[in-house]
């Protein structure tokens, strides 16, 4: 049996006036999820983190494994 390795990214929307918008983020990362191909996500967490000026900037962590050769 061939062990894993979790692995994890995380994601937010650039710095400016639309880094809050959680639609475009959830939309971001499901384009990137998409590039990333055949894995197999274990958990997704969404954040929200506040910036310098204590404005609202979400991000998600996404824990996953590479998926096994089939």
């Amino acid at each position: 049996m061939a062990e894993l390795q979790t692995r994890h990214f995380s994601l937010n929307n650039p710095a400016g006036e639309d880094q809050g918008d959680v639609p475009t983020l959830l939309r971001r990362l499901a384009g990137t999820l998409e590039e990333m191909g055949a894995i197999e996500i274990r958990d997704v967490v969404f954040h929200n983190d506040m910036d310098d000026d204590g404005d609202s900037w979400p991000f998600m962590t996404v824990y996953y494994d590479e998926a096994a050769p089939a």
